[in-house]
């Protein structure tokens, strides 16, 4: 690690977070809570059929999408 190979860090407006819009429960964790179903899909394993569903979060961490299954 050289001191030498820092750069300056310029902050980036749009990925400032208004706090309104963040929920947190009372342990101080981000909520995140489904908005909307994508997408579906069933997925064959073997003799099994596995329904998923694309999902889209109000998070602000990490992905926005995920697949998650339907039960």
């Amino acid at each position: 690690f050289y001191v030498s190979n820092l750069k300056k860090c310029l902050s980036d407006e749009p990925l400032a977070i208004p706090l309104d819009e963040l929920h947190i429960d009372d342990k101080h964790h981000f909520v995140k809570e489904p908005v909307e179903i994508i997408d579906r899909e069933i997925k064959r394993l073997r003799q099994s059929h596995i329904s998923i569903i694309k999902v889209r979060w109000n998070s602000k961490q990490g992905p926005e999408f995920t697949w998650e299954r339907e039960d």
